[in-house]
């Protein structure tokens, strides 16, 4: 395999990366924007700067398309894993910015592979579960980019290929997040101001995560098939913040509905990890009290 990554340098890349460069007969290549080409000016985050010398390097704006293309040719992966976004940490982004990223970005990279689907075998693309209900900005342009690799898929049978990824957390995710939010709060002996936290999410380990892509490329889907992944188990926001505040014991609470709620947020999101284990033969292994456990280590012994 030769595996291209987009957004290598995001919380999901940054463990999906080292992953892959670690399997046996795997070459990896990461497509990031030009301004990381100046290494001495930004370098990579520290997982993958560790990793840089096995890595091929290829530079691209996802929203211009000869850049693109160049980057595929020059890259000449097998198989592509989409992770690049904008939104994942602000859904109620502007809208062009949306579009440009999630939806032209999107397009763009699915015409550069198809133009070359001889040679890659398959495109895997990053998708979220509130593309069901397009419940924001970022989630529709998600939804719609989605609606193009499905046209791509079904008529030229070809392999593209959604990983709609669940409530996805762990060690070194932005402190923008919920989990490391109330962490850092729990661990500052602070109060935590929350919505009324009654949503249910399923919650994944990015260990598990990082499982089930692999897994993803070792199965045999259907074109435009979509696999979620998950854990199958819904857990509200209130019970994730107030089980990070038992496990720190500190001082501090979660003040649980002093902040309005998102407008637009779905009750329940669950993935359906029943058929998940029948597409690509994985299952989420981690629990949820062993994964904040693991988080909330890290990020002691680390201090990020």
């Amino acid at each position: 395999m030769k595996i291209l990554v987009t957004g290598a340098t995001g919380f999901v890349g940054r463990a999906l990366v080292p992953f892959l460069v670690q399997q046996p007969d795997v070459e990896v290549a990461v497509l990031v924007r030009e301004v990381y080409s100046h290494v001495d000016l930004r370098p990579f985050p520290p997982p993958l700067q560790a990793i840089r010398h096995q890595l091929h390097v290829v530079y691209a704006d996802l929203r211009n398309f000869q850049l693109t293309s160049r980057a595929i040719a020059e890259a000449n992966p097998t198989h592509v894993i989409h992770l690049a976004a904008a939104g994942v940490t602000d859904p109620f982004l502007g809208l062009d910015t949306a579009l440009r990223h999630n939806l032209n970005g999107t397009l763009n990279l699915s015409r550069a592979c198809f133009e070359k689907r001889q040679g890659v075998q398959q495109l895997i693309v990053a998708r979220t579960p509130g593309e069901l209900t397009s419940m924001n900005v970022y989630a529709a342009s998600k939804a719609a980019a989605w609606n193009f690799c499905v046209m791509y898929g079904r008529i030229h049978h070809w392999p593209i290929h959604g990983a709609m990824i669940f409530q996805v957390y762990g060690p070194g995710q932005s402190p923008r997040n919920l989990i490391p939010a109330a962490i850092a709060a729990a661990q500052a002996g602070q109060d935590f101001p929350m919505t009324s936290g009654s949503q249910q999410r399923d919650w994944l380990y990015i260990d598990d995560l990082v499982a089930g892509l692999w897994a993803m490329l070792q199965a045999n889907l259907a074109p435009a098939e979509t696999v979620e992944l998950g854990s199958g188990q819904a857990t509200s926001v209130a019970q994730v913040v107030q089980q990070i505040y038992e496990i720190v014991g500190d001082v501090g609470r979660p003040l649980i509905g002093t902040l309005p709620n998102r407008p637009g947020e779905e009750t329940i999101q669950i993935a359906d990890a029943a058929k998940t284990k029948q597409q690509i033969n994985w299952q989420a292994t981690t629990s949820l009290v062993t994964g904040l456990i693991e988080t909330i280590q890290t990020r002691t012994k680390t201090d990020y």
